[in-house]
């Protein structure tokens, strides 16, 4: 069985869907594996390193789609590179399904088997498969780091004979993965850290990494069986908002994480609440790609508002693109070994696997997954 990679083309994208540890480890297991020359240039893998762990590289983009019995990436595919897919290939890669009909629609008429990235479900069993989780995780991380860039403090407190320099308040909103990722790299760093979620469950996790939980009381809240926060009401919105308030324009830099499955990102951080902090302040609004948490926020742009600075930087896990991709291509590792039959060299999607049943959104000729079906 061939499995092809084809390098990105996504603009900006820097991320490989697989890396050369992740070939050897499906040669191994007895794939054959072919990726488009220059697949890990862009995060530190030459086409040698490639060639070395065992992958055939190749130079002809569309021979290696219509070649590849399974397809890897990490963006969703341009309308253009379905029809040259084998009917009944397997194609894996962040989809966007809840936004992408046309897409769906597309890959199901060619007959394609697709697996969303996105639909993985968070259990103990797929957990290695998150990838959401796993670039998530990096997020975090980027996001805390860009703050560190732009503001004009140090984030530790620093006694000198000069005098005695106050640590860097940062305020979390969201402890999800990447919330909770940003809280520990600004702990490490030094700063002073308090963080607010939805979800008063997180809290013991919050504390747990030295940061304050923030309590406000939105009344019923909790969480999906997914573990994602609940849409709220608009009502709950406004008592999150008034409940920010203070504490948004005593810090030195905030960071929202507050991200909804499938829609929209909640606006939580008002322009108002942008005025009254101090200039200097920076704000890193993780959710832009998806509508924003913060009024004024621009996709891959820093927006000055009276001295505090609006990041909005996008595919933040592409900013450290090499452990993005190895984990990346670990995640789709994971996933396809899980199924591999390697005595029938043969990959088995049992349609009433529960990581099958959430993942697989077109099979033979139609859509399958419930939830996109009856979008």
């Amino acid at each position: 069985m061939l499995i092809g990679v084809p390098k990105e083309t996504w603009p900006g994208e820097r991320r490989a869907a697989l890396v050369p540890q992740g070939v050897k480890k499906l040669v191994d297991a007895g794939f054959d594996v072919s990726v488009e020359s220059g697949l890990g240039v862009p995060s530190g893998f030459t086409d040698t390193d490639y060639a070395d762990a065992g992958a055939k590289v190749a130079t002809d983009r569309t021979a290696l789609l219509q070649a590849a019995d399974v397809v890897l990436r990490v963006r969703k595919p341009a309308a253009e590179e379905i029809g040259p897919l084998k009917s009944g290939a397997l194609h894996i890669s962040f989809l966007d399904p809840f936004n992408e009909k046309d897409l769906v629609n597309s890959l199901a008429s060619h007959g394609v088997t697709a697996i969303s990235m996105e639909m993985i479900p968070r259990s103990t069993r797929a957990q290695k498969m998150d990838a959401l989780s796993s670039q998530a995780n990096l997020a975090g991380y980027v996001t805390v780091i860009l703050a560190a860039s732009h503001t004009p403090k140090i984030l530790p407190m620093m006694m000198t004979p000069a005098g005695t320099i106050a640590p860097v308040r940062v305020f979390v909103i969201g402890a999800g993965v990447a919330g909770l990722q940003a809280i520990a790299t600004a702990k490490r760093l030094g700063a002073r850290v308090e963080a607010f979620d939805t979800r008063p469950v997180v809290a013991e996790q919050v504390q747990s990494l030295g940061a304050k939980f923030v309590e406000i009381d939105l009344g019923d809240t909790g969480q999906t069986e997914q573990g994602y926060a609940k849409e709220l009401t608009p009502e709950q919105i406004e008592l999150q908002k008034e409940g920010q308030k203070k504490i948004i324009a005593q810090s030195d830099i905030v960071i929202t994480t507050a991200q909804l499955f499938g829609r929209p990102a909640p606006r939580i951080v008002s322009m108002d609440m942008v005025q009254a902090m101090r200039p200097g302040s920076v704000i890193v609004d993780m959710a832009v790609e998806t509508g924003g948490n913060v009024e004024g926020s621009q996709l891959d742009e820093v927006v000055d508002v009276n001295g505090v600075k609006i990041i909005g930087q996008g595919n933040l896990p592409s900013e450290v693109a090499r452990n993005a991709s190895e984990m990346y291509s670990n995640n789709l590792f994971n996933l396809i070994s899980e199924f591999w039959d390697k005595e029938e060299k043969t990959l088995n999607l049992d349609p009433e696997d529960e990581i099958i049943k959430a993942c697989v959104i077109t099979r033979d000729g139609s859509i399958v997954n419930e939830t996109i079906k009856n979008l």
